[in-house]
């Protein structure tokens, strides 16, 4: 099933009203989730039963994850189902205000459905407390199985309108799943929501998958299979499970990453102890070199409009950042501080790039484009390979463990370095790469 047919939006009967001065900034490094929302279960005017649950039973859950997804930004402080007062059918619309004193926004809504197979619909409301104002409305139908999508859009709108940036929450990563000890890693390539959930395996473990990433209409997955001795890049069909090849080789290949419209691949392949950068049409063909210079060449990450190419080279004696033209002209160094860079990823809005900076410990960083406003955000021993959330302010990467195990996991960090936290997955992992929106 092809995820672009999963949500309709739903009219609501009529328009929320604009005013309202309630907002948050998503820049603000206090460390304070000052703003209280209150998300209590969504009613439902009869309890049917659906194959995920009652309608009362998904009302609680649903709240439960928009609670959590605002929470999880770092940038609200919410109280969800289990702290807050029942509400009934008739309060949806017509908010108690006096009710919810100590809280300064609320989010209310509905869910509804015939029961058995059919769609279910999910009501949405943000409201300002103390002005007594109804901010936004959304509404959604979705199969029951897709409640969770439900839960996120309506994050996603509660996010956009008190933050003003785009959201985030309605969106999945892929990443590679480890298991085995360090010395006979089995490693995965595995798929999961931006919260840890609905977590799926694409590929068994008996070839070792690395370096996944989303296509941009978020129809497939890239990555690179080692097996035996050939190095294979793939393109996985996520909705019908077919995979396709579009390169391979017996020389070391790595670091596959798209083009923003789909079109072409890079790559990076090592022959004769030289590493250089390729492209590639994604439907396969001859790869065009883009590098040339004594040394490694690694990565590759588009600028979000396709003209530039950001990358890492150690052709200066040390692992630096370089940003060049999509044709491979124009190569120049940009980044100037002390210690090596890594992994460099650019931003969808275009307006940073994160890299790993390696200065001692292993730390995610960010800068501009031309390489100023170097900024440290972790501080861990061994944190690498940041991935930007599809708005540009969330960062995920992945941080292993001091001592012989070497355990793997997927963390996620704001621009402001304050809000930091671990995305739970059923194994260790690494390497995560987060798609955009969903459709």
């Amino acid at each position: 099933m092809r995820f672009a047919s999963f949500l309709t939006l739903v009219l609501l009967a009529f328009a929320a009203p604009a005013a309202a001065q309630l907002s948050v900034d998503v820049t603000d490094d206090s460390g304070s989730a000052s703003l209280k929302i209150a998300v209590p279960a969504l009613p439902t005017s009869q309890s049917v039963s659906t194959p995920a649950g009652t309608t009362d039973e998904l009302g609680v859950k649903i709240a439960q994850v928009i609670a959590d997804d605002l929470r999880n930004s770092g940038l609200f402080a919410p109280t969800g189902p289990e702290g807050t007062r029942t509400i009934a059918m008739t309060e949806v619309m017509a908010p108690n205000y006096p009710s919810w004193g100590g809280y300064e926004a609320l989010v209310q809504g509905f869910v509804r459905s015939a029961g058995g197979e059919s769609d279910i619909t999910v009501g949405c409301y943000l409201y300002d407390i103390a002005l007594t104002t109804e901010l936004d409305r959304k509404g959604y139908v979705v199969a029951p199985r897709d409640w969770r999508r439900a839960a996120h859009k309506c994050a996603d709108a509660i996010y956009a309108r008190l933050s003003g940036e785009s959201p985030f929450f309605d969106s999945r990563i892929a990443y590679i799943a480890e298991s085995g000890s360090k010395e006979r890693r089995v490693k995965r390539l595995a798929i999961m929501d931006s919260d840890g959930a609905n977590h799926r395996f694409i590929t068994n473990g008996q070839a070792i998958a690395l370096s996944p990433r989303f296509s941009p209409d978020y129809g497939s997955l890239l990555y690179v299979s080692y097996v035996q001795d050939r190095v294979r890049i793939f393109v996985y069909d996520i909705g019908t499970g077919k995979q396709r090849l579009v390169t391979e080789s017996t020389n070391p290949t790595f670091a596959p990453r798209w083009s923003p419209d789909g079109r072409s691949i890079l790559f990076s392949m090592a022959i004769a102890g030289n590493t250089d950068i390729y492209r590639v049409p994604a439907g396969g063909g001859v790869p065009v070199r883009l590098t040339s210079s004594p040394g490694i060449d690694v990565g590759g990450s588009y600028s979000p409009d396709g003209s530039k190419i950001v990358f890492e080279s150690d052709r200066s004696g040390s692992q630096q950042i370089y940003v060049m033209n999509a044709d491979g002209s124009g190569q120049q160094r940009i980044s100037h501080g002390g210690g090596r860079y890594a992994t460099p990823e650019w931003s969808p809005r275009g307006d940073l790039i994160a890299f790993t900076k390696m200065a001692g410990d292993f730390n995610i960083a960010v800068m501009t484009p031309d390489g100023g406003n170097e900024r440290v955000l972790t501080r861990g021993w061994q944190d690498e390979a940041p991935t930007w959330s599809p708005n540009g302010r969330v960062l995920q990467f992945f941080r292993t463990s001091q001592g012989s195990s070497g355990v793997a996991q997927v963390w996620q960090v704001d621009l402001t370095g304050v809000n930091e936290r671990r995305i739970p997955t059923p194994l260790s992992g690494s390497d995560p790469a987060w798609g955009p929106l969903l459709p």
